[in-house]
């Protein structure tokens, strides 16, 4: 065949595909949902995965029916898709291809680029759509920032393993400053590894990263009020919904309200409401610190989407609404005050329970022998890399491409967040 593939390409790929595995960092602590192609076609690269059952006890009495106790289980779901494509591609000339070690370096930086995609999409997810907000009022470097990730997390019902923190640069930095001092004693090379490597290994229940790139937020010290009584602080869950388009199913991880202005407020703002504290999920009991939420999308001058939704299971609730309870209004409601909690622009460093977030690996049906020779090969996490060659006479240039096709989801919003230093 023309433009297939010689033994030193394959030898590349294998290569690359080797570089491409080592590099994901971030995708490899999160949960993996491998996809089929005809079902991903027909239902146009989009699926509904489940969110976890959170279920109700009750005391039983020998002798008396439990009818009046059963309750109806809601299973809610949140929309998947394979939203994303990366491509590398470069061309070669007949001269530049006598160069082999040029070759191996243009396919080298190009699985760079697609594994730094990968992550980016992962942290760039975590970072937006984290709604368990730690604000810290100095630079990073004691123990204690972490811990109150730990905290939070505990507090509302997250399980304890597989948690992981990605910090920037210089807010790891800071954090190992704090573990290479002289004072501190640690078993081991604890201390000694922060100090040579600016290493910090497991901190408070964490696996900790660091970040060679790290999402920013804005300040914010906008005046907003939002009414909490009603319907906008009862929030009530639903699997579907019917419509004309028949029963579809919803998105629970949002929720549209009413506030005095949005001005000055951006998508990402974090915030908590006077009068609205957190429970924890299962045993639904105050924890008697304010519930955090992130401002999803500004609609109008005075709506806007935030997650998570506010269920507060007040008043006649339903089923759903005592399953998902993630509040407690421990005020009489009103015109309560928004308090934005990232008053100063500074780096997001997300941490989440691996199975808050989904990646979705994705394939793409090239056809062999048309023109244009294919290999293909899948990461560890089945992730798909294709590699394409193809020759041109006239010009006498080669084309190569290396794709990748993804998508990544926030399966459970209040299973992640972010940690920001500097919030004075």
């Amino acid at each position: 065949m023309a433009n297939a593939f010689s033994k030193e390409e394959i030898v590349a790929f294998e290569d690359i595909l080797e570089g491409f595995n080592d590099a994901l960092i971030l995708s490899k602590n999160i949960n993996i949902y491998n996809t089929n192609g005809v079902t991903m076609e027909r239902a146009r690269d989009t699926m509904w995965r489940p969110q976890p059952y959170i279920a109700q006890s009750f005391t039983r009495t020998v002798g008396s029916s439990i009818a009046s106790n059963v309750s109806t289980m809601t299973q809610l779901s949140v929309p998947s898709t394979l939203g994303f494509s990366p491509c590398s591609a470069w061309e070669m000339n007949a001269l530049e291809l006598r160069d082999a070690l040029q070759e191996g370096r243009l396919g080298d930086s190009a699985k760079q680029k697609l594994a730094s995609d990968i992550n980016l999409s992962v942290m760039d997810l975590a970072a937006a759509q984290g709604t368990l907000v730690v604000p810290i009022a100095t630079a990073a470097g004691t123990y204690d920032d972490v811990a109150q990730c730990d905290s939070i997390m505990n507090e509302q019902g997250v399980m304890a393993n597989d948690r992981y923190l990605a910090l920037s640069s210089r807010d790891y930095n800071g954090m190992a400053n704090n573990l290479a001092l002289a004072t501190r004693s640690f078993t081991g090379t604890k201390s000694s590894n922060a100090y040579e490597r600016s290493y910090v290994g497991p901190v408070a229940s964490f696996e900790t990263y660091k970040l060679d790139y790290a999402n920013r937020c804005v300040a914010n010290t906008a005046t907003v009020t939002i009414n909490t009584t009603g319907a906008q602080a009862q929030y009530v869950p639903k699997a579907t919904v019917t419509n004309v388009g028949g029963i579809l199913n919803v998105d629970n991880r949002y929720q549209t309200v009413v506030v005095s202005t949005t001005t000055g407020v951006t998508a990402g703002d974090a915030f908590t409401i006077d009068g609205i504290e957190a429970v924890h999920h299962i045993t639904k009991r105050t924890t008697g610190e304010l519930k955090t939420f992130r401002v999803i999308e500004i609609l109008t001058s005075t709506t806007m989407v935030i997650s998570p939704p506010i269920i507060s299971a007040a008043t006649t609730p339903t089923d759903a609404e005592l399953q998902y309870q993630n509040v407690e209004l421990v005020a009489a409601g009103g015109a309560e005050p928004v308090n934005f909690l990232n008053v100063a622009a500074s780096g997001i460093n997300p941490f989440w329970r691996k199975d808050s977030i989904e990646l979705l690996p994705g394939r793409y049906a090239v056809p062999d022998g048309a023109g244009v020779d294919v290999m293909r090969a899948s990461t560890d996490q089945g992730i798909e890399l294709v590699m394409t060659k193809r020759f041109d006479p006239l010009t006498f240039q080669t084309l190569y491409t290396l794709d990748t096709l993804y998508g990544v989801v926030m399966t459970n919003p209040e299973m992640a967040g972010v940690l920001l230093f500097n919030q004075t």
